[in-house]
């Protein structure tokens, strides 16, 4: 069915067209997807210690306002991301700020965090219980005076609610919000965090999103960071507001943050240098470009625990985690495994 639509979605306007898409799962007029194959050994993993039907999940950025979790658990998702939330409700950045670049299987956007707010989502989550693993992708507000504080706030609201929080350091769409980076504010910002965990006597797993456009020096200082605060998996990668030279769009300059296929193979290369410092004591969450059996596969041959997306489901609709699955078992089947863990990091 999406396939017949897709020329007429993708006549409207971007942000539009994902609107209606959340709107078409609150009120259920996308039909659960009978999935197939569900729970196939597989494809089984955990997570935090909480059994999955699968290792593919939502990423932040669909469900910002955390309207349609439980939806996308039965579009087949094993687990699913909502966020990026910030303490106060804000709008973002003016619009047009979503880009579809239909050639390049890409998305730009420079949304901004835009988002209702962390004490209007939290009463969402807690009227509406999620039947799936449930992460909260957390940053902090635009004109903020203390952004550190925004962290420790949203986690605070987030810590009873949620299976997981995931601290947002890298989206390109907040100013200097990737300065993060830096080993000593990131040391400094994920030692308050284990602080106040300790404060609230809370076991919160936390994740950490890093961006794709780090370089070599980075991802071993960061690595060292994540290592030394109790960090249980890190997000592998967010957008990038680089690799826009072999792009074809009109709009492939727009300022804003690049997903989808065309950062699929740096994402891929990032992880495994992650996976080879980090030696299995942080689980990898590979992020970019998934939108296929292979392009999950790349991932986690690369080093990727599991993998999560977003513009896949743009381009390919609602049925991709089926789909994935279904292409998924094949390359597993031909590798003579009996579940897809036994492939990760054999890059």
């Amino acid at each position: 069915m999406f396939s017949n639509l897709r020329s007429l979605i993708f006549k409207l306007d971007p942000e539009i067209a994902h609107s209606l898409a959340i709107k078409s799962l609150k009120f259920n007029f996308v039909p659960n997807i009978l999935q197939e194959d569900k729970d196939n050994p597989l494809f089984k993993t955990k997570l935090f210690d909480k059994d999955l039907e699968n290792p593919i999940g939502m990423a932040a950025g669909f469900d910002k306002n955390a309207e349609v979790y439980n939806s996308l658990f039965k579009l087949g998702f094993g687990f699913v991301e909502v966020g990026t939330i910030t303490p106060l409700k804000q709008y973002g950045n003016p619009k047009p700020r979503v880009f579809r670049l239909v050639e390049d299987k890409a998305l730009i956007n420079r949304l901004g965090f835009n988002n209702l707010g962390s004490r209007n989502i939290v009463g969402r989550i807690k009227s509406n219980k999620q039947i799936g693993l449930l992460g909260v992708n957390i940053g902090p507000n635009k004109d903020s005076e203390n952004r550190l504080e925004d962290y420790i706030q949203c986690l605070k609201i987030f810590h009873n609610e949620a299976d997981y929080i995931t601290i947002n350091i890298s989206s390109p769409n907040t100013d200097d919000l990737r300065s993060f980076h830096d080993q000593t504010k990131l040391n400094k910002l994920l030692e308050n965090i284990d602080k106040e965990k300790k404060n609230l006597g809370s076991k919160i797993p936390i994740a950490v999103k890093i961006s794709p456009d780090i370089d070599d020096k980075e991802i071993k200082k960061i690595t060292e960071v994540l290592l030394s605060n109790n960090i249980e998996a890190v997000i592998i990668s967010n957008t990038s507001d680089a690799s826009r030279d072999s792009l074809n769009n009109i709009e492939k300059h727009q300022k804003g943050g690049l997903s989808g296929k065309p950062i699929e193979e740096k994402s891929t290369n990032l992880i495994n240098k992650f996976y080879k410092l980090l030696n299995g004591k942080i689980r990898i969450i590979g992020c970019g470009g998934v939108d296929s059996g292979k392009s999950a596969y790349e991932k986690f041959l690369a080093g990727a625990n599991y993998v999560q997306l977003y513009t896949g489901m743009v381009f390919r609709g609602p049925n991709v985690v089926n789909m994935i699955k279904k292409e998924l078992k094949e390359l597993l089947i031909v590798d003579g495994v009996k579940n897809f863990a036994e492939i990760i990091g054999k890059k």
